[in-house]
């Protein structure tokens, strides 16, 4: 018998089936693996899961969900030696589309036990919530503004039986009633101001969009998209400019590579597709962090 593997599961996600989750265990049991199984019930659970499951040492744990699900696994386990691979079951699966991943259940498998681990860098971006200091990594993008404000609104039982439906009806809804203020940014050490914002870690956006094309979580650096209108045409104008690759060309959308960013004022703010909190916010690069399978 081999090494054990974890697997930790968020039943909740889109396309997360039992049968899907006996289907990998199956796999992974007739590779010769120990093969222990996790389900989430709330949010949070995989990665508290993820962090106890460091003193037991597995070869790898496997995370099977979503985006947000592959965040909190990434956040229990950031600093260790214990990789962690994916089973891509939710709405967009974008780190998987960044990854290389197969999106059905025997290719991420073969992927997981058949690749050597990689290292590679996060965001990590800290806010203050009730008087505290909150830290967290990101593998994906962190938005600011107009696409903080969508997530944040997002009706978590309609995003599960519509997907990609409840984010597109909520960036409808957000559109008619975004009145941002402005926001500045210091970017290794350079000001810039705008009234939106998406730091990227990684190329891919809400599937294969690229908003920050040249990110890349084997390099330790940050990209950030600063978008400088705020006019419901604006919003649109930007919209369609990501959806076509021209976004980059417009002359009130600022594109850097960067280390630090300090962005002050006030607005909402999204990880990796899910709500975190609100500006003032500081981020930067957390270089070598976390090993993944891909």
């Amino acid at each position: 018998m081999k090494s054990s593997i974890f697997l930790i599961n968020n039943p909740e996600a889109k396309k997360s089936s039992e049968r899907k989750i006996m289907l990998a265990s199956r796999f992974l049991r007739s590779r010769g693996y120990k093969v222990d199984v996790f389900f989430t019930t709330h949010r949070g659970h995989a990665e508290s899961i993820a962090r106890e499951a460091l003193d037991k040492s597995p070869s790898v744990i496997i995370a099977a969900g979503g985006d947000g699900t592959f965040n909190e696994v990434v956040n229990g386990i950031a600093g260790s030696e214990v990789p962690m691979a994916i089973l891509p079951l939710g709405t967009t699966n974008v780190l998987a589309k960044e990854l290389g991943i197969p999106e059905n259940v025997e290719g991420a498998m073969e992927v997981a036990v058949g690749r050597t681990p990689k290292t590679v860098s996060l965001g990590k971006i800290v806010i203050t919530r009730h008087s505290s200091l909150v830290t967290r990594h990101f593998c994906l993008m962190a938005g600011f503004g107009f696409d903080g404000e969508a997530v944040f609104g997002i009706n978590e039982t309609f995003k599960k039986f519509s997907g990609k439906g409840a984010y597109i009806y909520n960036g409808i809804k957000t559109l008619y009633k975004f009145d941002p203020g402005e926001l500045t940014f210091d970017v290794d050490g350079k000001s810039y101001s705008g009234f939106s914002a998406i730091v990227g870690k990684a190329s891919r956006y809400g599937g294969n969009f690229r908003v920050t094309p040249d990110a890349r979580l084997t390099d330790p650096a940050l990209y950030i998209c600063i978008f400088k209108g705020k006019k419901r045409l604006d919003i649109f104008r930007y919209v369609i400019g990501i959806a076509t690759g021209s976004h980059l060309g417009f002359k009130d959308v600022e594109y850097l590579k960067a280390e630090k960013i300090q962005i002050d004022g006030n607005a909402y703010i999204q990880l990796d597709g899910d709500y975190f909190g609100k500006t003032p916010a500081k981020i930067e690069v957390a270089p070598d962090i976390v090993r993944l399978v891909f």
